[in-house]
């Protein structure tokens, strides 16, 4: 351990975007020592870091990041240079039911890792680096035109998004209160491999492959900028390492898609995999009540990060839902063992029986 270049700490790296970044780190970092510190709710997930869970520069630690005796001793274990923060509740509708869950582990477990990572480095902040990954939801809602940037005021709708904005003002106010070196991101809509099947795409492949309604919310009118998992991996990879501290940086796909014309354009692409006659998927569709708060528009800048650091967008969405639906199809264990029991049954009550 004491041979590694840097010692990263990932919270929430069972989860969908945090197992694809530890996939990326061990391989792309074999002088790093990465822990990954998950406390595996319902959406974290070993199974999504098999390949790489006996690499030798890779540790798990079973974690809560709400409780300073557990991060404490983990930052005097390893003696962390860095920290990516990924774990988060992240689930709308979840929030609406029970936002105190939410709060609890968004903000309170962000200001647990933002004062022990302080009070272990002690000042002493050179080749240190706090990350914070955040979401396009705490902007609120656009209209028919224009994007967020990184200057964009806050103005969140949901217990989940205001949560989370919570925790970006509070990581921006240990920069300036304490001069800790923190990075944030702020990403739109994630899609790819891993997913947890409450979100949209792993829940209507499921749901589609199983001749399931496909619920869709309102008229469907809502639209969102889709953002394939591995280019944001690769956004985070370099806003780590290359990011001005104290800066923020928007990650989009440039990628915007009415809810209901993604939907008919998934059905098309399951009926061709499934070998099933065009248009047969489609008739699954059924609206239902819109949910409290439902944003009508995202969509980001993302030239700051392009111009500043270099990054922009490389899989197109034809492709990268070609990719996701693929992997959900060969990966029908994975699927049906999350989607399975309790799980199940939260499904039907949130989406079918409303």
């Amino acid at each position: 351990m004491d041979k590694m270049k840097k010692h990263i700490l990932i919270t929430g790296g069972a989860g969908f975007i945090g197992s694809h970044l530890l996939h990326l780190f061990v391989n792309k970092y074999p002088e790093y020592l990465i822990v990954n510190a998950d406390k595996l709710t319902y959406a974290g997930n070993l199974e999504n870091l098999k390949e790489i869970e006996n690499a030798p520069n890779y540790r798990f630690e079973k974690a809560d990041i709400t409780s300073n005796d557990e991060i404490s001793e983990l930052f005097k274990k390893y003696d962390f240079d860095g920290v990516i923060h990924l774990a988060a509740e992240s689930h709308v509708d979840r929030s609406i039911s029970n936002p105190m869950e939410f709060i609890n582990t968004n903000i309170v477990g962000t200001v647990n890792l933002l004062n022990v990572a302080r009070a272990h480095w002690n000042g002493n902040y050179e080749g240190k680096r706090f990350y914070h990954v955040s979401t396009d939801e705490v902007y609120g809602s656009l209209g028919d035109t224009g994007y967020f940037t990184e200057s964009t005021a806050y103005d969140p709708r949901s217990p989940y998004s205001a949560s989370k904005a919570s925790s970006d003002h509070l990581v921006r106010a240990y920069f300036h209160t304490y001069g800790l070196p923190v990075v944030l991101s702020n990403c739109s809509n994630n899609y790819g491999p891993y997913q947890f099947p409450e979100k949209l795409l792993p829940l209507f492949i499921h749901n589609i492959r199983n001749r399931k309604p496909l619920p869709v919310y309102g008229k469907g009118e809502n639209i969102r900028d889709w953002l394939y998992v591995g280019d944001h991996c690769e956004a985070i990879d370099t806003i780590f390492h290359k990011g001005t501290a104290g800066e923020t940086y928007n990650i989009g796909g440039n990628n915007e898609w009415k809810n209901i014309d993604l939907i008919r354009l998934l059905c098309k692409v399951m009926d061709n995999k499934l070998g099933r006659k065009e248009g047969e998927s489609e008739e699954l569709i059924t609206f239902v009540k819109d949910r409290a708060g439902h944003d009508m528009r995202y969509a980001i800048d993302a030239s700051k990060v392009k111009k500043e650091l270099g990054w922009e967008p490389k899989t197109d969405f034809p492709t990268g839902l070609e990719k996701t639906v693929d992997w959900y199809l060969t990966n029908k264990e994975w699927l049906e063992s999350v989607t399975s029991g309790q799980y199940q049954k939260y499904y039907e009550d949130q989406y079918i029986k409303r």
